[in-house]
């Protein structure tokens, strides 16, 4: 039998195809007039939409609408007891072409804006967005490549963009910023976080950034500081 050599064929390597995917979201809509300042909620890798939800509205001052929009890479979890169901999380980044996670994070945005807004559920001039964690700097990409579409942004023990300093894609914007962290955060410690007044201060001209006696996690004195944020810039 005669096996032929690979050098035979002639190989076409990442080749792509465009498909669609669903992408999934919880909505809590308040009974007060239309249309409301929005706030859109991020959760951090392994979390979902669900748990974002409860936390944003632990956070939304009252009044306002809450999209918690979920990310879009799957993965497994342990189940907390031997035979129980598995447990799902989601993450929004792959080291595997990174930039098309950026573009479709982005493209999410705009389309659930775009969505609400046409519903009236919520209004153009008042939308915030806020991410936990691994969100945080992706929401950032965002605020600066679109710079008319947030009234503010808010991140939670996270980081800046990688290539905030060299991109051309970011833009000034007249968005407010609030950016938390945990002096205890193993992954964002103050060391960290110390030049990121200034770093975001180039590009935005109200910014506020506090840290809290806090790990990697959302606190309470965290979520009274938000609402307050919020209220005031809604």
């Amino acid at each position: 039998m005669l096996i032929a050599s690979t050098d035979d064929f002639s190989v076409s390597e990442d080749r792509t195809l465009t498909a669609e995917i669903k992408l999934y979201y919880d909505l809590y809509v308040p009974e007060n007039e239309n249309p409301r300042p929005l706030l859109i909620a991020l959760h951090g890798y392994g979390a979902n939409k669900r748990q974002m939800m409860r936390e944003a509205q632990q956070i939304a001052p009252p009044g306002f609408a809450i999209a918690s929009l979920q990310g879009f890479h799957q993965n497994l979890k342990e189940a907390k007891e031997e035979g129980g169901p598995l447990r799902f999380g989601f993450g929004w980044l792959t080291n595997f072409h990174p930039e098309e996670s950026i573009a479709l994070h982005h493209r999410a945005l705009l389309d659930l804006i775009n969505l609400l807004a046409n519903e009236n559920i919520a209004e153009r001039e008042r939308i915030f967005l806020l991410g936990f964690s691994q969100s945080c700097a992706l929401n950032y990409r965002f605020a600066f490549t679109y710079p008319e579409i947030l009234r503010g942004v808010v991140g939670i023990c996270g980081g800046l963009p990688g290539d905030w300093e060299s991109s051309e894609l970011y833009k000034q914007t007249d968005a407010a910023v609030f950016h938390l962290s945990g002096e205890r955060g193993e992954f964002y410690p103050p060391a960290r976080v110390a030049d990121y007044a200034g770093q975001l201060r180039k590009r935005a001209r109200d910014v506020e950034l506090k840290s809290y006696n806090a790990v990697h996690e959302i606190t309470e004195a965290m979520r009274e500081d938000m609402r307050a944020w919020l209220s005031k810039r809604a």
